[in-house]
């Protein structure tokens, strides 16, 4: 009914929120992940609290997809700085991993729902369908700074693993020669390109018209 939807409204909003506030404090690169996968499963909830399921089942593959590829490159990172899942250990590692750097760096683009990559087909989608909804200018606000939660943790993230100086010990193993590390990378990267506009196109047989003043419809990227 009524009050369950708003009451999981409400539950997947501050899980959205919550997830990403602590994101942003945490330190553990597969925790940073894991929490943001939180923050995904929250706004696939919110979608579900909406009357979006298609659209939440929608945004579930993508979002496996392009997280996948997320929790291999953290997992190469963390075998080639010695087993240190310790982000403030990294830095700089662009040089020793040029491969996992842009794999990694397209997993979180797509995270951030940046356009044309796999996750902003689902989560733009559910953004711009909530912003039809009247649930009022407090639901709307806090999905807006949820959505630039996610940008600020996958930033930080980036900027403390690749950008800047090296500044953990003197073992950098050469992972990117090791094929069965990196083809499932390459091969999810392809996917996490590809996959928004194939699945957006197999699971909705008619497009979503959307009616929505000029400033909401930039909202989502200007976040």
């Amino acid at each position: 009914g009524e009050t369950d939807s708003a009451l999981l409204l409400f539950i997947s909003v501050m899980t959205m929120f919550m997830s990403g506030v602590v994101a942003i404090f945490e330190y553990d690169l597969k925790k940073i992940i894991a929490l943001s996968t939180l923050s995904q499963l929250g706004m696939m909830m919110f979608s579900i609290s909406l009357g979006l399921f298609e659209l939440a089942f929608f945004h579930l593959l993508t979002h496996a997809l392009f997280k996948a590829l997320l929790f291999l490159c953290a997992g190469i990172l963390i075998h080639g700085v010695g087993n240190t899942q310790d982000i403030r250990s990294f830095g700089g590692l662009s040089l020793n991993f040029p491969l996992v750097t842009v794999c990694m760096n397209l997993a979180n683009l797509s995270l951030c729902g940046v356009p044309f990559l796999a996750g902003f087909y689902s989560k733009d989608l559910i953004v711009e369908l909530a912003c039809q909804y009247s649930w009022g200018v407090f639901i709307l606000c806090m999905m807006f700074i949820c959505l630039s939660l996610t940008v600020l943790y996958s930033v930080r993230l980036t900027y403390l693993s690749f950008v800047g100086v090296y500044s953990g010990g003197p073992s950098i193993s050469v992972c990117e020669s090791d094929h069965s590390l990196i083809g499932p990378v390459v091969i999810l990267s392809f996917v996490s390109l590809i996959s928004g506009p194939i699945l957006s196109w197999l699971s909705f047989p008619a497009p979503v018209l959307i009616f929505l003043p000029v400033f909401l419809k930039w909202a989502a990227l200007l976040f």
